[in-house]
């Protein structure tokens, strides 16, 4: 039998038990193992998160700059604080000792030759759990042919994670036809939050972001979108983080550069280092530099 300890002594009766809040906007409410995860995607330092997004696939197939992950992307993981992507991807490509928050994508059907609101859930949480995973991604297609679909597909989803402390991301999908609006993304990010999302993820607009912001109870994270000019990318990424963003998915904007690396730290200088966009692009344009050497 092991020896009784003698009883304590230490009580620290003159200080009271912390019982702090929630750093993130709306998840003061969810468990442990949601706020675990969260924290692990989120920076506790600033709450702020920058997800590399490499999901394109699913859709796209082997799109520009994603032909190769083993070679291309994996050397930038270490500037990322979470990383997006497939669950085939992350068996087949990443290595396990990486350690990186993952967000699963975890809707999928039609590829870019059909109707891309006619989604559904394409994996289980079982196996979402299988994978360590710190959350779940979904698309929802507001205004779109299979809106009901999608949305119905995210409540799902959000339960199924809650079962297990697993959150869910809600993906603002913008088709052809679709105005990219302040309005419309007011409507988009607050159905996905109201019925249940724990993060959005959504497109910065040049005018009224900080309204999509204000009336969105969780967090959101902005979407790279389609490759524009570094310098352009850069100044996105400040003003969303100015007027309210937690952070940001890219991905395009990233390994489609001329110098991935060199955008991966300029990003890194923005989001978590507060620098002005002319100071990050000087540091891409450092970083590019002396690749070429």
């Amino acid at each position: 039998m092991p020896e009784e300890d003698k009883e304590g002594r230490n009580y620290h009766v003159e200080k009271k038990a912390k019982s702090e809040l929630f750093y993130l906007k709306g998840s003061n409410e969810l468990g442990w193992g949601m706020k675990n995860r969260l924290a692990r995607v989120f920076n506790p330092k600033d709450g702020r998160t920058i997800m590399l997004a490499i999901d394109h696939g699913y859709f796209q197939g082997p799109t520009t700059g994603l032909e190769r992950i083993d070679v291309d992307i994996m050397p930038l993981v270490p500037y990322a604080d979470t990383l997006m992507l497939t669950r085939g991807i992350l068996r087949t490509i990443v290595p396990p000792s990486i350690t990186k928050p993952i967000m699963v994508r975890a809707s999928g059907g039609p590829s870019i030759l059909k109707e891309l609101s006619n989604e559904e859930i394409a994996m289980d949480i079982e196996d979402a759990i299988r994978l360590g995973v710190c959350g779940t991604a979904i698309q929802v297609f507001i205004g779109g042919e299979f809106e009901s679909r999608s949305v119905v597909n995210m409540t799902k989803l959000v339960d199924s994670g809650l079962r297990y402390g697993i959150p869910t991301m809600a993906v603002t999908a913008v088709g052809r036809e679709m105005a990219r609006t302040p309005k419309y993304f007011r409507l988009a990010t607050r159905i996905c939050a109201e019925l249940g999302a724990h993060i959005v993820k959504t497109y910065y607009t040049e005018e009224g972001f900080e309204t999509i912001t204000a009336t969105c109870p969780v967090p959101i994270v902005i979407a790279g979108g389609k490759k524009r000019p570094e310098m352009d990318a850069l100044e996105m990424a400040y003003r969303a983080i100015d007027q309210g963003a937690a952070g940001v998915d890219m991905g395009r904007n990233i390994f489609q550069s001329d110098s991935p690396h060199g955008m991966m730290q300029a990003i890194n200088a923005v989001v978590h280092g507060n620098a002005k966009p002319k100071e990050a692009f000087d540091l891409y344009k450092q970083v590019k530099s002396e690749e070429q050497k």
